[in-house]
């Protein structure tokens, strides 16, 4: 019977065949001519029997039983289409009967067989059966449903096509029944012919927009006055306009979202006024039409409620870009998108009940895994959020960054409850960083309350990343990235006092709640957890401490990836200025009197006094790392944070004199900030107008320096800079310029002695910095003394104008390594002969700081290739071997580097004595046994660094030092053999083709070592000689090495099989890496695409 019902709807849409007429008949009229004799046809079959017999008789039982049916009706059209809503309910109606058949009685299919599949279900329709569905169904929704649709309800048929217009004129509206009557026949029908799912699909796919806009009209249209001449609502019901707004709201909420989102914001219509040709024009050219208020009312209400259900955001957001395929207009579209979610819908009940519902489904559009999708769904995500931090901050706290940062609050929020539910997963940190990074650092569009937010959950980030630097970890760059940006767009006084902040200069960092610690997670994240506890008060306190220093140099690492941007430099500043704050409150502190206190106003006050000292100790720190970890290009990138440093090297001068404190700390700070704005002054570096303009701070401190420092000299020398500056240049004494290069040298002999003062406005503080740190830091006894100033010091000459004293007694607090001279330096007249003499007396001086100068300076001479010391080269191998036994290490590796230069010179003489002093022992009985043994081994260090520097020239002298070496891995003291196989191995690495005479006696004595000697450490540089000399050979091994390489292969193979020392296995281990791969390159040769050509005589 199916296949009769479905002939039967064909024979009532079968197309008009033959061609129109010539007498001028209109498309209309063929139309209804058309329709007339497929209704005859229909009923001249249907009458006739045979096969459509059964479905004559449905059809019939199915017209009796619906009330409904006009069979007086003059209007064709709508005769037409009672017959195929009659023909809809009884295909409907047959293929219920059908399904309830065959799921009463299913049909089990014979097991067994390869061909056997389930049964297909009664109510599938074929393709040609599907197709003639749809036409019956175009047929009916254009004549029985869209032509009764009210202006500006849906989209009229008449801008659909040329041919619809024509359609709707053929229909009669002013005979019975009416309208709304008709088109509720119509909805009716298709609704109930849906709830079967194989007629459902073509209902809903194809006139989905069509049933909603009908189904809007007949229940929610306004009634209208009776005198208008329009069909109103007379014929409707209380109870049928009831019923169709309990089907509207079923048919939206079982459709798939995205789709009803499409067709509700059809319906709505076009825009009140279009501003162009290309809005609201359908494709036939005609203007869309507006939709009427209630419509538009009521379509926003029906949006509003879409977008507020469950996955209501993710419904919007798809059913407007799943058309998108990318281009231009892809990101307008995404921005669209999210101001329509960030604007509260006036049909809310409430603006705090939409954001608490939509916020979170914000959230949700940044976990989709799909590349397309997720970029999309980002993007609209991103800029809703933005835009409603923006527009409506006090809900954005509340229910979007609040949860957006929830996971970081977790982290740092203590709870009374088991701590180990208090745990964070993996997943959760991950999810949560990189939704900030996506808020954050792509959308880049940076707010008040976001930046705010941001800086509150900083320190649980920042120790999340300090974590992430210890090991490999994905988080580590998204945290770095939102850590910059944050610092970056925040303002300036919050972002530095965000640094203090995490630098530990405001209490503790924090970052996770106490007991808790950041651990690897196994997706290469992190995860927090509890802590393992420490029993051990000193190794709770060395965590502690070095936990701080570690999170300190994260953050000047940090730090040193804003290269373009001023923090860096205003920060360091930040930390002179609480420097000096703090030397100001020390010297307080010391004029406090405690004898009238009580004990609680005692007690208070030490532990105030306490707290202060960690403070400074955190400050100074925190001032070491960075002056260490940071390049002045980034600490004073712009002349005003040039003269910021130097104002705060002057203002820590002046606190020192308010406070009578005539140190040499505080002495060598005058000096140098002194020097360094003479240097400015001088033409180091152009000044603009706006240089002098910043250099305006720097009157007062010279006004108070040239008013109470007690040394004339610095006060004239204040005052002169104090009235150049306030002149701009224009006056300019003599005593400015002599200054500037009394300073210059000075410090950059300190530097490198081979280095040149620079010229960059820049660059200057560069050479003091670091060591104004350094003079803070230390203790005075690295200074010489006030009162006797250095002979090195006292002979630089001046001129009579730059008054000579300035050089040794206004500046008590230089050391003597600070005003060394240059040998040959145009700035000093001292001859070259005396002041080597000089040095070799300051070689023999007590004073550790001095006598570590003169080594160097010695050194430099030779350098240098002064003629004096060329003359006394045995004096100076006998100072730099006597100073070889000083226990201090800043003399000694002096000491060792001056014989260093003296071997890479005179390599004749001095490798003479070097080996005898390495070679010759100590007696059994000698009471300088361990003194002699750590000159045997420094003599070790300086004969390592004199082979590195021979460079061609050690297979010259390499027999002699192989040889020395040798015996000296007979020794009876560990620690010497062990230091004679670490130079042997660096020599070997030069020989080259001049070991091949060596390699047996070579072979012999690793091998020997390696099996029978019972220091682990002997036996690790054994190994280590072998892997040196694979490694400097390489591709020359099997030519140099070729009679004892098996040997060498035994004896590694043995140490990684027997040999009990995990380093030495691992030594071993990375030999034989090596000589594998020269093997490797021995037997498999690279080709190498190149051609030979002989020229023939």
């Amino acid at each position: 019977m199916t296949t009769a019902l479905l002939k039967t709807l064909g024979i009532l849409t079968k197309p008009v065949r033959e061609a129109h007429s010539s007498d001028g008949q209109s498309t209309q009229t063929t139309l209804l001519s058309a329709l007339q004799r497929n209704l005859s046809e229909l009923h001249e079959n249907l009458l006739a029997g045979g096969e459509l017999e059964e479905a004559r008789q449905l059809l019939e039982e199915v017209r009796r039983e619906i009330t409904w049916v006009c069979s007086d009706s003059v209007d064709l059209t709508w005769t037409f289409v009672q017959e195929c809503l009659l023909l809809l309910l009884s295909l409907a109606r047959h293929l219920t009967h059908l399904l309830e058949v065959f799921h009463q009685n299913p049909v089990v299919p014979t097991p067994g067989t390869p061909e056997a599949a389930p049964p297909l279900s009664p109510d599938v329709l074929s393709v040609v059966q599907q197709k003639t569905l749809a036409t019956v169904l175009q047929f009916v929704v254009t004549l029985g449903l869209c032509p009764y649709l009210a202006p500006g309800v849906g989209v009229a048929l008449g801008l659909r096509s040329a041919f619809g217009a024509e359609v709707e004129a053929a229909v009669r509206r002013d005979v019975a029944p009416a309208g709304d009557r008709r088109l509720l026949i119509t909805t009716n029908v298709l609704l109930e012919v849906s709830k079967l799912s194989s007629l459902a699909t073509p209902i809903f796919t194809r006139h989905l927009g069509d049933i909603m806009a009908a189904l809007c009209q007949l229940a929610y249209r306004p009634h209208r006055p009776d005198g208008d001449g329009i069909k109103n609502h007379k014929g409707l019901t209380v109870e049928e306009r009831k019923s169709c707004k309990e089907s509207l709201h079923s048919l939206l909420g079982k459709v798939y979202q995205p789709i009803v989102i499409k067709e509700l914001l059809v319906l709505q219509g076009g825009p009140k006024q279009a501003s162009s040709v290309s809005k609201g024009v359908c494709a036939g050219g005609k203007a869309l039409t507006q939709a009427p208020p209630w419509l538009r009312r009521l379509c926003g209400q029906l949006l509003s409620e879409r977008l507020m259900q469950p996955h209501g955001v993710q419904a919007v957001v798809r059913a407007i870009l799943e058309s998108t395929g990318g281009g231009d207009s892809d990101w307008r579209k995404c921005d669209a998108v999210a101001k329509i979610l960030a604007a509260c819908p006036q049909q809310s009940l409430s603006a705090e009940s939409y954001f608490s519902r939509v916020c979170p489904q914000v959230l949700e559009l940044l976990h989709f895994k799909d590349k397309l999708t997720a970029q999309q769904f980002q993007r609209v995500a991103t800029r809703a959020a933005l835009t409603m931090v923006q527009d409506r901050p006090e809900f954005a706290h509340r229910f979007l960054l609040g949860p957006l940062f929830s996971t970081l609050h977790r982290c740092t929020e203590e709870t009374e409850n088991d701590p180990s539910k208090d745990a964070v997963e993996e997943w959760e940190l991950t999810c949560c960083i990189e939704d900030i990074y996506k808020i954050c650092v792509v959308g880049n569009s940076p707010s008040k309350l976001l930046l705010k937010d941001l800086q509150d959950v900083s320190p649980t980030l920042f120790s999340l990343f300090c974590f992430t630097k210890h090991n490999v970890s994905h988080l580590r760059t998204p945290c770095q990235e939102i850590l910059l940006w944050c610092l970056s767009h925040s303002e300036r006084s919050e972002a530095l006092s965000l640094l203090k902040r995490l630098c530990g200069l405001m209490g503790e960092v924090g970052g996770v709640k106490h007991g808790f610690q950041f651990s690897p997670g196994s997706e290469g994240g992190a995860k927090l957890s509890v802590g393992e506890q420490v029993s051990d008060e000193d190794d709770a306190l060395y965590e502690k401490v070095s936990g701080e220093q570690w999170k300190v140099q994260c953050l000047v690492e940090l730090l040193g990836e804003m290269k373009d941007n001023d923090l860096p430099g205003e920060f360091f500043l930040l930390l002179l200025e609480n420097l000096t704050a703090m030397a100001g409150e020390q010297e307080k502190e010391q004029e406090v009197d405690t004898s009238s206190m009580t004990l609680l106003e005692l007690e208070h006050h030490l532990l105030e006094r306490a707290s202060g000292h960690g403070q400074t100790l955190a400050l100074l720190q925190t001032l070491a790392i960075v002056c260490e970890g940071l390049p002045h290009t980034i600490l004073l990138r712009k002349p005003t944070q040039v003269v910021g440093f130097v104002v705060s090297m002057l203002q820590r001068a002046c606190v020192g004199l308010e406070c009578g404190a005539d140190s040499p700390v505080e002495s060598q700070t005058l000096s140098m900030g002194i020097g360094l704005v003479a240097t400015l002054l001088s033409g180091a570096a152009e000044l603009s107008p706006d240089d002098y303009l910043s250099m305006a701070e720097l009157l007062p401190p010279l006004d108070q320096i040239s008013q109470k420092h007690p040394e004339p000299v610095i006060q004239e020398l204040a005052s002169d800079l104090r009235a150049t500056i306030a002149t701009r240049g224009a006056y300019r004494p003599n005593t400015i310029p002599t200054a500037a290069r009394q300073h210059r040298p000075a410090e950059t002999a300190s530097r490198n002695p081979n280095t040149h003062p620079t010229k960059t406005l820049s660059s200057i503080p560069h050479t003091t910095s670091n060591k104004t740190l350094a003079g803070q830091q230390t203790s005075t006894h690295s200074l010489s003394s006030e009162n006797r100033p250095s002979p090195l010091v006292s002979q630089v000459p001046t001129s009579p104008a730059s008054h000579p004293k300035h050089a040794t007694d206004t500046a008590p607090g230089v050391s003597s390594h600070s005003a060394e001279p240059k040998p040959g330096h145009a700035g000093g007249s001292v001859p070259s002969s005396q002041a080597f003499s000089e040095c070799l007396l300051e070689a023999y001086n007590p004073d550790v700081p001095t006598r570590a100068v003169a080594l160097r300076s010695l050194t430099r001479f030779c350098r240098d290739g002064d003629k004096a010391a060329l003359q006394s080269k045995d004096k100076l191998l006998t100072v730099f071997l006597e100073n070889l036994e000083h226990e201090e290490s800043f003399v000694y590796l002096s000491a060792i580097q001056g014989l260093a230069v003296l071997a890479e010179f005179y390599p004749e003489q001095i490798l003479q004595r070097l080996l005898a002093e390495y070679h010759t022992g100590p007696s059994e009985g000698s009471p300088k046994r361990q003194c002699s043994l750590e000159t045997r081994l420094k003599v070790g260090e300086v004969l390592m660094r004199a082979s590195r520097a021979m460079g061609d020239l050690a297979p010259h002298y390499g027999r002699r030092l192989v040889g020395v070496f040798l015996n000296g891995t007979r020794d009876e003291d560990s620690s010497v053999r062990a230091s004679s196989l670490s130079n042997l191995g660096e020599l070997c690495q030069l020989l080259n083709f001049s070991l091949g005479p060596l390699a047996q006696e070579l072979s012999i004595c690793l091998t020997a070592l390696i099996k029978t000697d019972r220091e682990a450490e002997v036996r690790r540089a054994a190994v280590h000689v072998i892997a040196l000399v694979l490694k400097g050979l390489s591709d020359k091994t099997t030519q140099v090495l070729g009679d004892v390489l098996l040997e060498l292969y035994r004896a590694l193979k043995w140490v990684v099989r027997s040999d009990p020392d995990d380093v030495a296995v691992l030594h071993a281990q990375l030999a034989l890496e090596e000589l594998e791969d020269v093997m490797k390159r021995f037997i498999f040769p690279q080709q190498k695409l190149e051609k030979k050509i002989v020229v023939l005589p």
